[in-house]
C-alpha cells in the first residue's frame, strides 16, 4: 500500500502521540509498504523545537525507510489556550501545501491523527483529489477535553465546535481510536459502526521486559538510576514517567509525597517534561525524598521502568474516557505494580482493576494510603506486576496490534463485494 500519515507529532518524540505515530510508520515501512509522513519538527513534551531541527524551514529526509517531511511550526514556550490555538493553526497552514502536493503520488490511504483536528479538512480535500481512502485516528478528543478541562469556555462556542467535529468525523472512510470507551464516543458523535476501528496503543514486549527481582541487600549497580539519585537499595521507589501536562493531574503526586514525607525508605521519582514541571518542582522544593529527571532516551526506558517498585499514573476525573494515557502500556509491560487515579467505571479504571490499584481521582490521601500499603507488601506488588505483564502480553502486544491495523487498512481499500488482499 501507499500510505500517507499526517501527524503533527512524530518521532523522535519520546512520549505521547509522536512516539506511537513513529512506531506505526516504521512498522508499516518494514512490512514493505510505501509510507510518507508530514509532521511538525519534534517539540513535545518540552514545548521547544529539538536541537538539529528548525521551526521555520521545510525539511525532507528518510527515517527508517519512511519518507518524512517537516513543516514549519510555531512552538510557544507557554502553551496556554490562545498560544496553543495559534500553534495548531501554524502547522495546519504550513503543512497544507505539502499535503496537497501528495495528490500526484496518489496514496491509497491518507491517515490524519487527532490532535489536531485542525488538519482534518485538508486530509479530506486531498482524499477527494487523489481518490484515496481517508482515515481519522483519534488519540485524544481535544474538543471535549478543551471544554471539559476548562481550557475553553462558552456554550455557543462549544456547540459550534462539537458540530464541526461531528461533521468532519462523518466524512472519513474510517475512524479509529485507542479504547472501547473512546470508540463508543465516536459512535455517539454519529460515526457509522461499519466505519469504526479499535486501534489501541501497544507496547514492544521485547523492548520492555520485567526486570529480575531486586535484592534489597545487594548494592546498587553502577550507572543505574538508583545509584545516580542516591536512593538506597532497600528503598521503595515510586515512579511517574511521562509528559507533565494539564490532563495528568500531576499535582496530586506532590500532595501525596508531602503526606508521606516521614515514611521511611520511600522515594518518589518524577521523570518528565511539560508545562506543569516548574510548578510541580516548586511544590516539592522541601521534599528531599522527591527526585526529578528529564525524559530519558528510548534505549533506557526499559531500565527506567524496571527501576521502580510502584508506578503511579494520576489522571483528572474530567479527562476520563476522553484520553487513554499512553504511558500505561509500558507500566504494565514492566511487570511492576501500578496505581492509577480513576473512577472504576471508566476505561482506565477497568483496564487496571485486578492488575493494579485504582483510587479516586483528586484524592491525595487515598493515593498516599495506596502507596503506603503497597510499599509495605512486596508480595502484593509482585503479584500485581505479574498480572499487569500478563495483560500486556495478551492485549497490548504492539506487533499483533499493527498486524490487525494492516488488515483493516486492506479491508478499507477493498471494493464492495471484493475480498481484501492478504497482508
Amino acid at each position: 500500500m501507499k500510505i500517507l500519515l499526517h501527524s503533527m507529532n512524530f518521532a523522535p518524540e519520546l512520549a505521547g502521540v509522536g512516539k506511537y505515530s513513529g512506531e506505526m510508520a516504521r512498522w508499516l515501512s518494514a512490512r514493505g509498504h510505501a509510507v510518507r509522513v508530514i509532521a511538525a519538527p519534534p517539540f513535545f513534551p518540552q514545548w521547544q523545537v529539538a536541537e538539529g531541527h528548525s521551526a521555520w524551514a521545510y525539511r525532507r529526509g528518510d527515517w527508517h525507510g519512511v519518507d518524512l517531511w517537516r513543516a514549519p511550526t510555531w512552538v510557544p514556550a507557554r502553551p496556554r489556550t490562545p498560544a496553543r490555538l495559534a500553534h495548531l493553526a501554524s502547522f495546519m497552514l504550513s503543512s497544507l501545501p505539502l499535503l496537497l502536493a501528495q495528490a500526484r503520488w496518489r496514496p491509497d490511504v491518507v491517515m490524519v491523527v487527532e490532535p489536531p483536528l485542525f488538519c482534518a479538512p485538508g486530509v479530506l480535500l486531498l482524499s477527494k483529489l487523489a481518490g484515496s481512502r481517508s482515515w481519522l485516528h483519534i488519540q485524544d478528543y481535544e474538543v471535549d477535553a478543551a471544554f471539559g478541562l476548562g481550557l475553553v469556555r462558552g456554550g455557543r462556542v462549544r456547540r459550534m465546535a462539537l458540530a464541526a467535529e461531528r461533521w468532519l468525523m462523518g466524512r472519513f472512510d474510517r475512524v479509529s481510536t485507542i479504547s472501547a470507551a473512546m470508540l463508543a464516543k465516536a459512535a455517539d458523535k454519529g460515526v457509522a459502526p461499519e466505519r469504526l476501528v479499535l486501534f489501541p496503543n501497544g507496547v514492544d514486549l521485547r523492548a520492555i521486559r520485567p526486570a529480575p527481582p531486586r535484592d534489597p541487600e545487594a548494592p546498587n549497580p553502577a550507572g543505574g538510576y538508583r545509584a545516580a539519585l542516591g536512593i538506597a537499595p532497600d528503598a521503595v521507589l515510586v515512579l511517574y514517567a511521562g509528559s507533565l501536562g494539564h490532563k495528568q493531574g500531576i499535582e496530586l503526586l506532590a500532595e501525596a509525597a508531602a503526606l508521606l514525607a516521614d515514611a521511611p525508605a520511600l522515594h518518589f521519582v518524577i521523570c518528565g517534561n511539560g508545562p506543569s514541571r516548574a510548578s510541580l518542582m516548586d511544590a516539592c522544593l522541601r521534599l528531599r525524598h522527591v527526585h526529578f529527571l528529564d525524559l530519558q532516551p528510548a534505549e533506557r526506558l526499559d531500565e527506567l521502568l524496571g527501576s521502580a517498585d510502584i508506578h503511579v499514573l494520576p489522571q483528572r476525573a474530567d479527562a476520563a474516557d476522553l484520553v487513554m494515557p499512553s504511558k500505561l502500556t509500558g507500566m504494565l509491560a514492566s511487570g511492576r505494580a501500578v496505581i492509577v487515579t480513576a473512577h472504576p467505571d471508566t476505561e482506565l479504571g477497568r483496564a487496571v482493576t485486578g492488575r493494579g490499584v485504582v483510587v479516586p481521582p483528586g484524592d491525595a490521601r487515598a493515593l498516599a494510603d495506596a502507596i503506603a500499603q503497597l510499599a509495605a507488601c512486596r508480595s502484593r506488588r509482585e503479584a500485581l506486576g505479574a498480572a499487569g505483564r500478563a495483560f500486556a502480553e495478551a492485549e497490548l502486544d504492539q506487533d499483533a496490534i499493527f498486524q490487525r491495523l494492516e488488515a483493516e487498512l486492506l479491508r478499507c481499500l477493498a471494493k464492495p463485494g471484493e475480498q481484501p488482499a492478504s497482508p
